[in-house]
């Protein structure tokens, strides 16, 4: 019987089934083109956003966690399957009418909104007041509303993140006591003020 599952490297989820190492799309490896998500799949994550896991059937072929059989029994879902339905709604609201790949590897969230901060297509003083209001959250729901609209700004410049990243971000944010060091490394990226942007 499964107990509590921690993800593993090996395990891929939807961003890495169709996004290659070199931030590139996959290939199929039947016609050798791009193996970019459906339009269906992204509105399917989308049908996610401010719903609780498992609450939009369209989702369910997208989850690539195990299921918890001890919570199963109680009709219960892990913390990694409700950060994995978050992300994924995420990753289906960023990926939307973009060409190149968003889930990047190594760009952590604070470095993301780092690049989106010297873009130029926002306020400054508004955005910091946004990524304050995000750190502040006191819960998981409001966490997500927070991530939704950065998430939405950050598609507008074009500026990708690493999805299993902020999944773990997601997933950690259900503890209050490891809310501190997930703080810490989104100011720690945030607040770099280096001559290079994280890559785009």
């Amino acid at each position: 019987m499964t107990t509590e599952h921690t993800t593993t490297a090996k395990q891929r989820r939807y961003w890495d089934e169709h996004t290659a190492p070199d931030h590139t799309w996959r290939l199929d490896p039947r016609t050798k083109q791009p193996r970019r998500p459906p339009g269906e799949d992204l509105a399917a994550m989308r049908s996610g956003l401010g719903r609780p896991v498992m609450d939009s059937p369209k989702m369910w072929p997208l989850y690539s966690c195990e299921v918890n059989d001890v919570l199963a029994l109680r009709d219960e879902v892990s913390d990694e399957q409700k950060a994995e339905h978050a992300a994924l709604a995420l990753y289906g609201l960023h990926q939307q009418s973009q060409s190149r790949p968003m889930h990047r590897r190594g760009v952590k969230l604070g470095e993301a909104l780092r690049a989106l901060r010297r873009s130029g297509k926002f306020s400054e003083e508004a955005l910091d007041t946004r990524v304050a209001q995000l750190a502040g959250a006191t819960s998981v729901s409001a966490l997500l509303v927070h991530l939704r609209g950065l998430v939405t700004q950050l598609r507008t410049v074009g500026q990708p993140l690493d999805y299993d990243h902020l999944m773990a971000d997601i997933q950690a944010w259900h503890h209050t006591d490891r809310r501190p060091q997930v703080r810490l490394k989104w100011a720690v990226g945030y607040q770099a003020w280096k001559d290079k942007a994280p890559a785009d």
